[in-house]
């Protein structure tokens, strides 16, 4: 078994290990993989594979090789207020970067086939809410699961900017898949064994990138042994904030501009910046053939535009000043809720203060 990367220790050098690799490659997408630890998403006995390279499935529980969801968020170019749609949307760990994107007037849905899924990402996105520093230093739009065979969704529903299938798609199901998006809208899904990414050009125009092969168990048939008849699948109404909503959103955004001023502010009398750490040393390679873990395959990278000539094996990384800092000193200070500081600190009613902090615990 083998990773496109070197596993991590920790979530912040599985992405460094995700960038040097190329897979990650805009700082909107790195912001949001540094914001969700994916240990968290992981059943407390298997923790210890999070920051492997590899897929990861547990009963109906499964998450995707990192690798694989670094460039299925590249390649949906994503922008705030768009609106998205997981097909197969699982743990909820995708649908929860993808809304630290997109922001508080994005729309971000996703359509789930096992209801002990749903529930299982359900209490994810709220662990996450309610514990992580890192859900202040976004805007988010909140993933809303739904249960149902994402091939029998209702002909009625809304069409999206952009949509990912989470399963291999069968060839007769893409006009399927591409009728979900709007005129200029994404679609990235597994279709014939390769990462695809299919670009919206008009009402009946289209472009098409190969970016992966890969290989994803298939999307599952709707069963109608039952009764015959389709149980259609109704995505949530995109409906509008209510007045509270946009308060809380418009006041913590004030109170996030007052906080840039003061650290500005700062700045700017002189204060010393925090030093700079050594840089460890990083072995660089090319994978071109890497399996993963169950039914999931990465088998070869389509294309690169980042492979250059550089064929050394190992490369020092460039060494920043204050090399002779003492060790104690290398070691960061633990990061600040700022927001969280400075909504505790005004004079408010407790009730309104949890209210403005998502009634956050931590």
């Amino acid at each position: 078994m083998g990773g496109a990367v070197s596993a991590g220790e920790d979530n912040d050098e599985l992405i460094d290990n995700l960038k040097e690799a190329q897979y990650i490659r805009t700082e909107l997408v790195e912001q949001a993989f540094r914001a969700i630890d994916r240990a968290d998403y992981y059943l407390e006995e298997f923790k210890d594979n999070a920051y492997k390279d590899l897929a990861w499935k547990h009963g109906n529980i499964h998450l995707s090789a990192p690798c694989i969801y670094s460039e299925v968020m590249e390649a949906l170019d994503l922008q705030p207020g768009l609106s998205f749609l997981n097909l197969g949307s699982g743990t909820g760990y995708l649908s929860s970067m993808v809304g630290l994107i997109l922001g508080p007037f994005g729309v971000n849905h996703g359509v789930e086939l096992h209801s002990d899924v749903i529930e299982y990402a359900r209490q994810k996105l709220d662990f996450f809410i309610k514990t992580s520093d890192s859900f202040d230093k976004f805007e988010f739009c909140e993933p809303s699961f739904v249960i149902g065979n994402c091939l029998e969704i209702s002909p009625d529903c809304t069409q999206y900017d952009r949509v990912y299938c989470g399963a291999g798609v069968q060839k007769e199901h893409e006009d399927y898949m591409k009728n979900l998006l709007k005129v200029g809208g994404i679609l990235v899904m597994p279709l014939e064994e390769k990462l695809t990414k299919i670009t919206r050009t008009g009402p009946s125009a289209w472009e098409t990138k190969k970016i992966l092969a890969v290989s994803f168990a298939p999307l599952i048939q709707p069963n109608h042994a039952d009764s015959g008849k389709s149980r259609l699948v109704h995505l949530p109404p995109v409906a509008v904030r209510s007045l509270q909503d946009l308060a809380r959103i418009a006041i913590r955004g004030t109170i996030k501009k007052i906080i840039h001023q003061e650290a500005l502010s700062r700045a700017g009398n002189g204060l010393k910046n925090p030093p700079r750490f050594k840089r460890r040393r990083v072995r660089r390679r090319r994978m071109e053939t890497i399996v993963f873990l169950d039914k999931e395959m990465f088998a070869s990278r389509i294309s690169n535009p980042s492979d250059d000539n550089n064929n050394s094996e190992d490369m020092e990384e460039e060494r920043p000043e204050e090399e002779e800092t003492k060790p104690s000193e290398l070691k960061p200070d633990p990061p600040v809720n700022f927001l969280r500081e400075k909504v505790l600190s005004l004079p408010l009613p407790d009730p309104l203060k949890y209210y403005l902090l998502y009634y956050r615990e931590k």
